[in-house]
């Protein structure tokens, strides 16, 4: 049997109140948002697929090149942000002309789609995928 919508979400929300520490990914001890996913990762998939590399917090804005995307593309599937639901990657860029360089997992309760994310001076936190995150969607990917 394959890896179901609700496991992606449990594994990401087992991530709630991990402080943020920058290229961090380990569950309550700290993480970014790329180490929530490699950890998610992990609990669902084992071994990562490759290495995250050493980064600086604005390897983005150093190279300009879409490193994130391009690291997800190879290893997870891309879908039509119309059809993101909960359980799915979402992909951001932070500044209008940057690269993308925000990642998440995509949840959901009564009043519609959350983000479960870490974010720099913050632990691992779910909120709602409000009007600001939606307009700073790149992409959205199957984990």
């Amino acid at each position: 049997m394959g890896i179901e919508r609700t496991d992606i979400i449990r594994a990401a929300r087992a991530w709630i109140g991990t402080p943020y520490i920058h290229q961090a990914s380990v569950k309550g001890a700290g993480c970014d948002c790329l180490g929530l996913l490699r950890g998610v990762w992990r609990a669902l998939h084992g071994d990562e697929p490759e290495a995250a590399p050493p980064y600086s917090p604005d390897w983005a804005e150093a190279t300009g090149a879409e490193t994130l995307y391009m690291a997800l593309s190879r290893h997870l599937r891309e879908i039509d942000k119309r059809d993101m639901a909960a359980g799915d990657v979402a992909l951001f860029r932070m500044a209008p002309n940057g690269p993308a360089k925000h990642c998440g997992i995509l949840a959901s309760n009564p009043h519609g789609l959350t983000l479960i994310h870490a974010r720099q001076n913050k632990c691992v936190t779910e909120e709602a995928l409000s009007l600001s995150w939606k307009q700073r969607l790149v992409a959205v990917f199957w984990l």
